[in-house]
């Protein structure tokens, strides 16, 4: 904790230290500051039992049977249809990909640019496939 009073230096590229001389500080072209206290902000008061909600107040209702099948079936078209959108654009990356042989475009002359579109088309194989396997758990949640 800083000292009330106590000097520190913030020296060139953002660099706050209280660990040099006067004389190093001006070499390196530090500039002093003197360092004040910290400001403290008291947390929330705990709230007591007797505080508590009175009966229902707060307290989420139970939703109806129907309503909530009605959500879990909705739940699982959506997570359907996004399954199936994220296993074609995974095919259609698979498929540029061509197990590691992406075909050269025109633009690719340079060696290097047909290197980088290669490795980010592996990279985003593997971000997909985490996709399609986060959107099976889910649906495997809902079952």
């Amino acid at each position: 904790m800083a000292q009330a009073g106590s000097v520190y230096y913030v020296c060139p590229g953002n660099v706050f230290t209280n660990t040099l001389s006067a004389k190093e500080a001006a070499q390196k072209g530090c500039k002093a500051k003197e360092a004040t206290e910290p400001t403290t902000i008291s947390g929330p008061k705990p709230r007591s039992a007797s505080a508590a909600p009175a009966s229902g107040a707060g307290v989420e209702a139970r939703v109806d049977r129907n309503e909530q099948k009605a959500r879990d079936s909705d739940a699982k078209r959506i997570l359907s249809d996004e399954l199936s959108k994220a296993q074609g654009e995974l095919d259609a990356l698979k498929k540029e990909y061509n197990n590691g042989q992406p075909e050269r475009r025109g633009d690719e002359r340079n060696y290097q640019k047909y290197l980088d579109r290669t490795a980010d088309l592996k990279a985003s194989i593997a971000r997909k496939e985490a996709d399609v396997a986060a959107i099976k758990r889910e649906l495997g949640k809902l079952d």
